[in-house]
């Protein structure tokens, strides 16, 4: 029995209570899956003396409800969720933090302290380095959709800029999807510009043995490429993740919010596009690559560390970020690519190439974890991000939107979305598989030393009985 608890009564299990709830509100605030949420607070709640019969946990995408109740008590306590960012380094601390409290018995002032310490923690990265990282990501995806190093530096400076206006609209508390629209539109307008610079007339204008370093023979890649830092990588997995968990309505918001962003993106640069008068982004550019397998892994490796710094991946870990990132893009390359496209490889097409890219490094990665002491989550995610399909998404919904009763334009876009969705679904379940096919054998060490460490806890006295609450 829980003898603090018995001096003091109903506020400290009210505290207890709030304790619990903050612990899963930086989580979801963090973008973590549900399934992690519910494991974690079940973990905090083993810690806090919550008896896990007497304790119902609800883990909705914007509410938090437990309650805490048996034949003669109930306790209901709710928490909002509002922020829903992505911080990794939360989430790793988190799950530290509950194994730790139970290991070395900490108090609640020192659970508290180290909670709010979490929530508060200066990011890793400042702004302008993020948006340069997020700027170099989307040079590495205009690399894997075959432009050359020139268009590779025109695509990232396009979505450095795009990027770092966006953060500037969101601090300044502006509609997220307007923000989203406006970035795309900004960076797909400058990567128009960028076009200018590889034309004759221009190039007359630089000195002759600068040249190679301005001229790009690819010069409308970075079009394709620019705008691809907002594709909402973790918050389509997530969604996948949840709804392959049964957590169908948790799933479903994450999924109906991520259509939102897409939507809001591709109506930006189909806005720009209409501006600038281009005719021949949509059906005529290829993206069909043919760089060699260091040029890929370079790209693959550059595009995992830029989405990491998005994602407040500790510095740590970039190392293994960047090594993911060129197992998951490399592999899929070999398995998608081959002969008819001029390539070496197995020629086996896209949605198998992501679901083998995405299962490998997610399969190497239920080792890593523990080596790195890290959660599967936060090297996992990250390193599949540059297979993301953001081109064939938008691309399908500026087919939509540009519609003008031709024939094959609504065959053109639905093909899009229809492959899109496919790849994105084998990619989520590449990073689900720990989760559908190997649970049963990861989680039962885990739940045999939390079981260890509650009954250590229970003879402790240190469990809550509710029958001496208001005793």
């Amino acid at each position: 029995m829980d003898k603090e608890l018995c001096k003091k009564g109903e506020p400290v299990l009210h505290r207890k209570l709030d304790l619990l709830l903050r612990t899963g509100q930086i989580l979801m605030d963090s973008s973590a899956d549900t399934s992690r949420v519910r494991r974690n607070m079940e973990r905090a709640a083993a810690y806090l003396g919550l008896p896990e019969e007497n304790l119902h946990i609800q883990i909705d995408y914007y509410m938090l409800t437990v309650n805490l109740s048996d034949e003669y008590h109930s306790y209901t306590k709710m928490r909002r969720c509002a922020k829903h960012g992505i911080n990794m380094e939360a989430i790793q601390e988190i799950s530290k933090l509950t194994w730790t409290a139970i290991r070395e018995d900490y108090d609640l002032d020192q659970y508290e302290e180290r909670l709010e310490e979490i929530a508060h923690r200066k990011r890793n990265y400042s702004d302008w380095f993020v948006a340069i990282g997020a700027g170099f990501a989307c040079g590495g995806f205009c690399i894997q959709f075959g432009c050359d190093w020139p268009a590779f530096f025109y695509c990232s400076i396009a979505a450095i800029l795009g990027n770092r206006f966006r953060m500037y609209l969101n601090k300044l508390g502006s509609n997220t999807y307007a923000n989203i629209a406006i970035a795309a539109f900004l960076s797909t307008l400058i990567a128009w510009a960028s076009t200018f610079i590889s034309r004759p007339e221009v190039m007359a204008y630089i000195p002759e043995a600068l040249r190679p370093l301005f001229l790009s023979s690819t010069p409308w890649h970075p079009m394709m490429a620019c705008a691809l830092f907002i594709v909402p990588g973790v918050p389509l997995i997530n969604s996948v993740n949840d709804l392959l968990d049964n957590h169908i309505e948790t799933g479903l918001v994450r999924a109906t919010n991520t259509v939102l962003m897409i939507v809001a993106m591709a109506f930006g640069i189909a806005l720009a596009i209409k501006v600038c008068g281009i005719d021949n982004f949509v059906h005529n550019l290829s993206m069909t690559p043919h760089h060699t397998f260091g040029e890929f892994a370079l790209a693959a490796a550059i595009s995992a560390m830029g989405f990491a710094t998005i994602f407040n991946v500790p510095y740590r870990l970039q190392a293994w970020v960047a090594v993911g990132g060129v197992i998951a893009v490399c592999s899929r390359n070999f398995v998608n690519l081959g002969p008819s496209n001029g390539n070496i490889g197995l020629d086996m097409g896209l949605m198998i190439g992501s679901l083998a890219g995405a299962s490998l490094i997610s399969i190497i990665n239920i080792k890593a974890v523990h080596l790195l002491h890290t959660p599967h989550q936060c090297i996992t995610i990250p390193a599949v991000i540059p297979m993301v399909p953001g081109v064939l998404m938008y691309r399908a919904l500026y087919g939509f939107i540009g519609m003008t009763g031709v024939v094959g334009e609504l065959t053109f876009a639905m093909h899009n979305m229809v492959l899109g969705t496919l790849v994105l679904l084998c990619i989520a379940i590449g990073v689900a598989i720990p989760n559908i096919f190997m649970r049963q054998w990861i989680a039962p060490n885990r739940k045999r030393k939390l079981q260890a460490m509650i009954a250590e806890r229970k003879a402790k006295g240190k469990f809550v009985d509710l029958d001496h609450v208001n005793a």
